[in-house]
């Protein structure tokens, strides 16, 4: 069971998306794992033949525990299939050690890993579970509706979203769980560690967004609606170019010691309703268009709504920003997302006083913040970091 972000200590297995005998690239997606965050897209990271299911559908396992088994290669040598663990996101840990809850206090508490009889060929899902549509198992979380007390109505008895809704309509209300009450004590959990054990330090600039606002306005002018570029698009890309710039701000405090990303994977932090909140990446964002980007950044925002998301944008983030540029905030002071070590605040996107050659005039603005490990950095580097944003911002075209 791959980690879904260092938040993650365990996932059920909802859907084998691959067989024993299937040949499987880097990449492709093996299975569906469901989570507090949703239902996953889970992808893997080798080359090879499967081999082995260890684990029936709708099994609940720890993270760690061993999923299949896969031949790679030409010499059909037998490995353990690694899914969403790319390289640089943090390491999974051995499958006898205990799992830590990442976002939980230090002291962890040990959770047991299943290590499922070995099965030869796909598991039959009404033989393990009972049939619920991630789309409706999402919806039961929120209401807090217990899906053993629903009775399905769909195809094969299969549990819909409306049976769900009407089974939170007909019980008693002080029965109902609060809402994504799982996530709430994920982030509480997150938010504590990271302010117990990174030394944050703080700096904010306001910078003029006016160069922006009118390259905005003139590539706008000539596209689709569907092509159109937000002002969020060019902020995050001027956060990747900076990130790309200056590496120190870009990689994950692992082992008392700091750790480059070699790309930047941009963490975007998503609202979802029901008070859940994620951060996952928009991969390679220093390396692609503001076309291919704003592409990228719908697509992201729309299944992170529809609570689905891939592996890879879950557990590869590398620096964080958190934008409310189009709400009415002055300024964001943003809390540090471990293992990474910077985030990017991003306040509301509007006219204030600002002096141009001795005159004061309204002029279109934006607060930008920085929190940073001082362990990793220190205040000269991050006003550099700041800086080397506020700059891109001001030549727009060049993103």
């Amino acid at each position: 069971m791959p980690s879904l972000g260092p938040d993650m200590e365990a996932g059920t297995l909802v859907q084998w998306r691959v067989k024993p005998g299937d040949a499987v690239k880097r990449g492709d997606i093996v299975a569906l794992v469901e989570t507090e965050k949703g239902i996953i897209d889970v992808e893997i990271f080798s080359d090879g033949v499967v081999d082995q299911l260890l684990v029936p559908e709708g099994t609940h396992v720890a993270v760690g525990t061993l999923l299949a088994q896969l031949n790679g290669g030409a010499t059909r040598t037998r490995q353990v299939i690694e899914v969403g663990k790319p390289s640089e996101a943090p390491q999974p840990l051995a499958r006898s050690a205990p799992v830590p809850a990442t976002h939980a206090a230090t002291s962890t508490t040990p959770t047991t890993t299943i290590v499922p009889p070995t099965i030869s060929s796909v598991p039959s899902p009404e033989a393990h579970r009972r049939k619920v549509s991630p789309a409706a198992r999402a919806r039961a979380r929120e209401l807090g509706v217990d899906l053993e007390r629903v009775t399905g109505t769909g195809m094969g008895a299969a549990i819909t979203i409306e049976d769900v809704v009407r089974a939170a309509q007909t019980v008693d209300k002080p029965g109902i769980a609060e809402p994504a009450h799982d996530m709430r004590q994920i982030i509480a959990r997150a938010m504590s560690r990271s302010k117990r054990e990174i030394p944050h330090y703080y700096l904010s600039l306001t910078c003029s967004f006016a160069k922006a606002r009118a390259f905005l306005d003139r590539y706008n002018a000539r596209v689709d609606i569907e092509s159109r570029l937000l002002p969020s698009c060019v902020l995050l890309k001027a956060v990747a170019q900076a990130a790309k710039a200056m590496p120190e701000f870009n990689g994950f405090y692992k082992d008392d010691a700091f750790q480059a990303a070699s790309d930047v994977h941009l963490g975007v932090a998503i609202a979802m309703r029901g008070g859940r909140l994620v951060a996952p990446a928009l991969l390679n964002a220093d390396q692609k268009s503001l076309a291919a980007l704003m592409i990228d950044l719908r697509d992201l925002a729309t299944r992170v709504r529809a609570g689905h998301m891939r592996s890879s944008e879950l557990s590869m983030p590398t620096l964080t920003v958190t934008s409310f540029a189009e709400e009415d905030v002055d300024s964001v002071i943003p809390v540090i997302y471990p293992p990474q070590v910077a985030i990017v605040g991003v306040g509301a996107i509007r006219e204030r006083p600002w002096v141009v050659e001795g005159q004061v005039r309204a002029e279109l603005t934006v607060p930008i913040s920085l929190a940073a490990d001082h362990r990793v950095t220190d205040g000269r580097a991050g006003t550099r970091f700041l800086a080397t944003i506020r700059n891109a911002l001001q030549a727009p075209e060049q993103l």
